[in-house]
């Protein structure tokens, strides 16, 4: 059955994670996507998996992810031939996704008035680290510092006031960011079903960091106060706390203002402690905001008589909001994901699918990742290019 991109080719002219994302995203709805990268190791993104600190694997599990579903195009977009292939590719396409700094798409010949009078129809799909004008527009970023440290959130996240600051992990603000580009893509394509014509879209890491932090910017807009986070054990909510099991596992409660009166009793009850119901300090929710230290002091002994698992258990079947704080190796256990296609197959494997879903259409089952131009010479050939001229284009290293 045809996915709803079915027909709709795509040209992923980025790096790393956040824009070749959402080629990956329109991957998974059936567009044909082709990745250009540079001659010889490709894209700098497939070495990341064996960075030092990354979890330990032979397998590439960060491209893997991020660009399956793909055809490589391995064209060296500096010499003058390469964007003769590219005008011809442009010609056909109708989604051009970049993600190289201003400066660089111009020299390249890639930016949205070089390529946009090729095809009327195209939708340009731009991705910068700090957005497009003003004194930062050319500056280079990734999302620990557009994202992470711009936003706000690395410093609003850290457990308390007194810690450092806390670090972000690989791609945790390019896959939201990912999110947002392809929002601006498939708004695009809409119009052109009303109009006809193509469109320059884009976001920023920025703007993507801004929108996450939404909240606490908003507040800071309008001149509130900010108060610093306490220790995990002066917390302002003891039914808003982790806590550590016997297992060394942590749970969470999320025990919120609209369910506390009427679970208290009951959580009071599921976790072997009746008596706190009747605590003189916790017998309604403005004492227990007003105690909640010693409430959390308290339950922390109780979460240590059981292992994790048990006190989920115990807690969902009272209705309780709960989670087990899980480890990212955890994932293909996940029964729950796995029947909602967050965990799809792929070959003998699996891997993380995008998280959209439409009732009806089937996502393209999952695909390896490309070799660094594994498709350049099927992709030549759909262009009516001769086998003599791949293989000169090849000795000139204009493709590989």
């Amino acid at each position: 059955m045809p996915s709803i991109f079915s027909g709709l080719k795509v040209i992923d002219a980025a790096s790393f994670i956040a824009a070749p994302a959402a080629a990956t995203m329109m991957a998974d709805f059936g567009a044909d996507v082709i990745k250009i990268e540079p001659p010889g190791e490709g894209d700098t993104y497939r070495t990341v998996s064996f960075q030092p600190g990354m979890p330990v694997s032979d397998k590439n599990y960060c491209w893997t992810v991020d660009d399956r579903n793909k055809r490589s195009l391995a064209l060296d977009l500096k010499h003058p031939e390469a964007r003769q292939i590219l005008h011809a590719l442009i010609a056909g396409a109708d989604v051009f996704i970049t993600n190289y700094p201003p400066p660089v798409r111009r020299r390249l010949g890639i930016a949205f008035d070089q390529l946009a009078h090729i095809n009327a129809r195209l939708i340009y799909a731009s991705l910068t680290a700090y957005g497009e004008r003003g004194a930062e527009a050319g500056k280079p970023g990734f999302d620990s510092t557009a994202w992470w440290a711009r936003s706000g959130l690395m410093d609003q996240v850290r457990p308390d006031a007194a810690s450092l600051p806390s670090r972000s992990i690989p791609g945790m603000g390019d896959h939201p960011t990912a999110l947002a580009l392809y929002g601006a893509i498939v708004t695009a394509l809409f119009q052109r079903e009303r109009t006809g014509k193509g469109a320059y879209v884009g976001t920023s890491l920025m703007a993507s960091g801004a929108w996450a932090n939404a909240c606490y910017i908003q507040a800071g807009l309008e001149g509130a106060r900010f108060i610093p986070r306490p220790p995990r054990t002066e917390t302002l909510n003891a039914l808003s706390n982790h806590y550590r099991c016997r297992d060394d596992r942590w749970i969470i409660l999320a025990i919120g203002v609209t369910q506390d009166a009427r679970l208290w009793p009951v959580f009071a009850e599921t976790i072997g402690r009746p008596d706190l119901a009747q605590d003189r300090r916790f017998v309604d929710r403005p004492l227990r905001l007003k105690h909640a230290s010693a409430l959390s002091a308290l339950l922390d002994e109780v979460f240590l008589q059981r292992d994790g698992a048990e006190w989920m258990r115990l807690l969902e079947s009272k209705g309780m909001v709960v989670a087990l704080v899980a480890q990212a190796g955890e994932a293909l256990d996940d029964r729950q994901m796995r029947e909602n296609g967050v965990i799809v197959p792929l070959g003998d494997g699996y891997t993380v699918s995008s998280p959209l879903w439409m009732d009806g259409v089937d996502k393209a089952e999952a695909a390896p990742a490309p070799m660094v131009g594994e498709h350049s010479d099927a992709i030549l050939r759909d262009l009516g290019i001769a086998e003599e001229k791949i293989a000169e284009l090849r000795g000139l290293g204009v493709v590989g």
